[in-house]
């Protein structure tokens, strides 16, 4: 209810100001590690190939960031496992 009187007084939704610090946040982040965002999507597909070899995954609920303290900067993957394959040469096979 108080989210639609906010709505009605014309303020901003507290989840659409956080999808937009996020956005910034992100754009600074690929701009301190000078990644270009073709590059980290790159990264992002070569990695899910990778992983896809000895893993099934759902990469629909995948999430692929970079993180960046005052020092570094992380590449923090969530990635969720549907199911192991056990047999290298089967998945190898499939690929």
């Amino acid at each position: 209810m108080l989210e639609f009187i906010s709505r009605m007084l014309g303020r901003e939704s507290a989840s659409s100001k956080s999808v937009a610090k996020e956005r910034l946040r992100l754009v600074l982040v690929h701009d301190r590690a000078s990644i270009s965002p073709t590059m980290l999507n790159r990264l992002r597909e070569d990695l899910v190939k990778v992983i896809s070899n000895y893993m099934e995954i759902d990469e629909t609920a995948l999430e692929f960031n970079l993180c960046q303290d005052d020092r570094e900067v992380a590449l923090v993957a969530n990635i969720p496992v549907v199911k192991m394959k056990r047999d290298y040469a089967d998945a190898a096979k499939s690929v």
